[in-house]
């Protein structure tokens, strides 16, 4: 769905990343919530993991209860676990945990991570690692809610201070605060041009 800003990035479809638990706090469900609510008011489709527990579940649901689109992928094994939505708009079955985040990645225009665990960061950095290699250009848009990224930020930016990140590749990742501002900031993303991720420079000695 398209704004009235003509520079915006035109964004059809969302990818979501985030918790297959529901964790300790009312802010991270009422994040994906309000996320999938927003959704669906927007005309957007959401592309997820497929299931029916934790983050996802609340996402999906409040996307479908608002009338929009939602799109699972899931493997056989998570399937056979009982752990599949079983009312989703549409619902693509796959082998692999590799071929799951790599068909998700071809359904999305952007990406969006909320809360979670170690899948959460996998999804997460696989994408921002395409983007730093040219894969793909599509924005990843990190919601920092309750400040549950801070230690992740802070590491990104240590990586920066110790040359093992460049900064132009930092700024790919977008972070916000509140769910609101999610959208905007992936139809805002530009991507980083031709920065290489390499430093050409001698080995430090002690």
């Amino acid at each position: 769905m398209m704004t009235g800003d003509p520079g915006a990035r035109p964004i059809a479809r969302i990818c979501l990343f985030c918790g297959a638990n529901v964790g300790a706090r009312s802010a991270y469900a009422h994040a994906a919530r309000t996320l999938g609510a927003i959704l669906a008011r927007e005309g957007l489709s959401l592309v997820y993991g497929g299931g029916s527990v934790g983050l996802m579940n609340e996402a999906a649901e409040a996307a479908l209860a608002g009338g929009g689109r939602v799109a699972g992928v899931i493997t056989e094994e998570l399937m056979a676990r009982e752990v599949g939505h079983a009312s989703l708009t549409e619902m693509h079955v796959v082998t692999t945990m590799h071929e799951r985040k790599a068909l998700m990645a071809s359904l999305a225009d952007a990406f969006i991570a909320l809360p979670g665990g170690f899948g959460t960061f996998d999804e997460l950095c696989e994408m921002l690692t395409w983007d730093q290699l040219g894969v793909h250009d599509k924005p990843v848009v990190l919601v920092n809610v309750d400040g549950f990224f801070d230690g992740f930020l802070l590491q990104l930016d240590r990586a920066v201070e110790d040359r093992m990140l460049k900064p132009e590749n930092r700024a790919m990742l977008s972070v916000v605060a509140e769910v609101g501002d999610a959208l905007p900031a992936a139809r805002r993303w530009r991507p980083p041009g031709s920065v290489s991720k390499w430093y050409r420079e001698p080995v430090p000695r002690p």
